[in-house]
């Protein structure tokens, strides 16, 4: 189960953060939820993954995104951060740091013209 910004608030409200490290936009936003009893496993990050449950604060879209993808094994974990920091970085970012990550693929392109 995975939950970011107001989906997190849904968790909490329904009782499913109780036996698990979290984090959220903001744990004061639950304090008058009833059924939220877990303040001392509230984890003031960006992404906290407690196998099967990752939750995230709304400005951590894409350490969800990959946190995400790794624990489902949608790719190789280097092929997951290299297109994480591609999106972090920006295109001409990414590049300067780590060479073009097209340019393999548009020679092997050319190749096989």
């Amino acid at each position: 189960m995975a939950g970011i910004c107001g989906a997190v608030d849904f968790l909490a409200k329904n009782d499913l953060l109780n036996d698990k490290k979290h984090t959220g936009n903001s744990v004061y936003l639950w304090q008058s939820y009833e059924q939220y009893t877990n303040l001392s496993r509230f984890l003031e990050e960006q992404v906290v993954g407690d196998e099967p449950l990752i939750t995230a604060n709304g400005t951590a879209t894409l350490e969800f995104t990959n946190q995400v993808m790794k624990t489902v094994h949608a790719l190789p974990v280097d092929q997951i951060d290299k297109i994480t920091n591609l999106h972090n970085l920006g295109f001409y970012k990414y590049c300067d740091k780590f060479g073009n990550p097209y340019a393999q693929r548009m020679s092997l392109h050319l190749f096989m013209i």
